[in-house]
């Protein structure tokens, strides 16, 4: 009775909220601002506060799309589009960040930077690659009509895009390099390390020579090696998934289909007059080519083409989801000549693929409605289990996929996801359990410290065992055949290799050798694999008469590059991490 008292007590107070609250909810729907809301972001995202649009991201999309059409003849596959949908996306955010720097150094970009690049007197490569006649002059004509034809306006944009993102490169590169100067102490070192040469002896002693039961490790020591390296054992965000999958493979009607067409085709092979033309228009699974193969040696699923007369065609053949037609062009009492047109047995787009795709649909629906298990136990689907870490593509038991993990990155526990189109199959993805990034716990990783101890340890005893051997014999010959090995010998061993002939990489252990004398022999050696001891038995020093001014214009304009292309690699990392970044292509691009 008290909670009621205080309620009617309450009642003016309530009224007069609610009155206040349908006001405000009147204002709002007057402006439209649950229309807004309902829209969300209007663009799909921002560096720095200059918005990306979605139409300059589907410009460059489709240049991507247009260029992987016109290299590989074939349309993309989800996942390869996938693929280029992040790299169009990090193209333009990489250009906001090096327009904001650019800004800041004063490097800028002209219209007609942008227009000589695409029809100046030197155009980029790119223009002359496709406008070049004989002669490797350009076609002007063409290239002129080409750009003011109104059915290449936005792939035209999208060239202008790249043209003008390119050029900021070019200058922002020729700004760093001549900051980065390469000295001639770094290119006469780099002369040396690549043309410096030694024959070397050595005795190998593998870590594996000493046995897990003579290594004995401590919890203390487990705990210890833990507390020191958490850093080796932070761990990124991680993801468990369970999910459905709805097949692509083509069916027994696809399979019916592509035979009647190859049926189809039988006449029409045997009586082209180019064949080559024929492969072509009709879309031959293989290149076209003429085979001469001797008559016992055809291989079995070629063996119909003996059978039939000359200028005529088998039967259809099939080998798994591929059928043949094969073409007598000649034959001899012991060779026959031939060619073979294919196709692959494919999924029908609409019969299948998109019975398949809604399928898909209808059970994610149903799923975030009904419950996941639920609705795969009543439709009689196998339920999978996946794994997945942030920053790597692969997920357990599907494979690489850009896609599922563009929604596991912006997903929340138990959420359901639409359906995914990869390559062979639908999937539908359910979010068991989300791991945010951390230090993994030690019972996690105990396994995994004690192997590194107990190899640690494996190591120091072996150095230990080789040091005392050393101190026991006076010269290799005498520790190789105290110990049971051999003294193994390498010739002409480059001084910028990393692997040693019969010993495997050793980089630590190539650079103690070439800090030898002639003649000297080593300490115990902690290599990757095994302790060695080596001797220098002949030095071959490099000769700076042969660092020519040509050679060492090309190792300046090497090394230039190496150190570039590492510092923009580092610099757009560190640009991003700067950056405010928002990126909205979860909400503007789902379904």
């Amino acid at each position: 009775m008290g909670v009621m008292d205080k309620m009617r007590k309450s009642t003016g107070a309530i009224l007069w909220i609610l009155i206040f609250s349908f006001g405000v909810l009147w204002m709002l729907a007057d402006t439209n601002m649950f229309d807004v809301i309902q829209q969300g972001p209007r663009t799909l995202g921002s560096v720095n506060g200059e918005s990306i649009s979605l139409e300059e991201y589907n410009n460059r999309l489709q240049y991507y799309t247009q260029q992987y059409s016109q290299q590989t003849g074939n349309s993309m596959t989800p996942e390869v589009r996938a693929q280029y949908e992040q790299q169009a996306w990090n193209d333009l955010v990489n250009s906001r960040l090096l327009q904001d720097k650019m800004d800041d150094l004063g490097i800028h970009v002209t219209d007609q930077e942008v227009v000589n690049m695409i029809t100046g007197p030197n155009p980029d490569p790119l223009i002359r690659q496709n406008f070049s006649k004989e002669d490797g002059t350009i076609d002007r004509v063409a290239l002129q009509s080409w750009a003011e034809a109104p059915e290449n306006k936005q792939l035209l944009i999208s060239i202008e895009q790249q043209m003008r993102q390119k050029r900021q490169q070019q200058k922002m590169s020729n700004y760093l390099q001549s900051s980065m100067d390469v000295s001639d102490y770094e290119i006469e070192q780099y002369y040396i390390r690549n043309n410096t040469y030694a024959d070397v002896s050595f005795v190998r002693f593998p870590y594996a020579d000493v046995g897990d039961s003579e290594i004995s490790v401590s919890e203390d020591e487990l705990r210890e090696y833990y507390n020191n390296n958490q850093d080796n054992y932070k761990r990124k965000e991680s993801y468990r998934i369970n999910y459905v999958s709805f097949d692509k493979t083509p069916t027994k009607q696809d399979t019916a289909r592509t035979f009647e067409e190859m049926n189809r085709l039988q006449s029409d092979f045997a009586t082209a007059e180019n064949d080559s033309l024929f492969f072509n228009r009709y879309q031959s699974s293989t290149q076209y080519s003429v085979e001469t193969i001797a008559k016992d040696e055809i291989r079995d699923l070629y063996q119909p083409v003996l059978d039939v007369e000359e200028g005529e065609v088998t039967d259809v053949i099939q080998d798994g989801g591929r059928l043949f037609l094969l073409k007598k062009l000649d034959a001899t009492s012991n060779d026959v000549t031939f060619t073979v047109f294919s196709r692959d047995i494919t999924a029908d787009p609409i019969a299948t693929i998109d019975a398949r795709a809604e399928t898909a649909d209808d059970f994610s629906f149903y799923a975030q409605e009904d419950g996941f298990e639920a609705e795969a136990e009543r439709r009689d689907l196998e339920i999978r289990e996946g794994f997945a870490t942030k920053g790597n593509n692969f997920v357990s038991g599907i494979g690489q996929s850009r896609q599922i993990m563009r929604f596991l990155e912006t997903a929340h526990e138990g959420q359901i996801s639409d359906p995914l189109e990869l390559n062979e199959q639908f999937v539908v993805i359910k979010v068991s359990e989300i791991t945010e990034a951390g230090t993994e716990p030690f019972e996690e990783v105990k396994g995994q410290i004690e192997t590194v101890v107990t190899n640690n340890k494996r190591k120091q005893q072996v150095v230990s065992n080789v040091e005392d051997l050393i101190g026991q014999n006076n010269d290799l010959q005498g520790i190789a055949e105290a110990a049971g090995k051999e003294v193994m010998t390498v010739e002409s061993l480059a001084k910028s290799a990393a692997t040693i002939e019969g010993a495997g990489r050793e980089p630590k252990v190539v650079g103690a050798i070439f800090g030898l004398d002639d003649g000297e022999q080593s300490s115990a050696i902690e290599g990757t694999s095994a302790a060695f001891v080596v001797r220098l038995d002949e030095l071959y020093e490099a000769d700076l008469d042969g660092l020519t001014s040509d050679v060492r214009q090309r190792i300046r304009q090497q090394l230039r590059q190496q150190k570039n292309q590492a510092f923009m690699n580092t610099w757009i990392d560190q640009l991003k991490e700067e950056a405010d970044i928002d990126d909205n292509r979860a909400q503007l691009l789902r379904g």
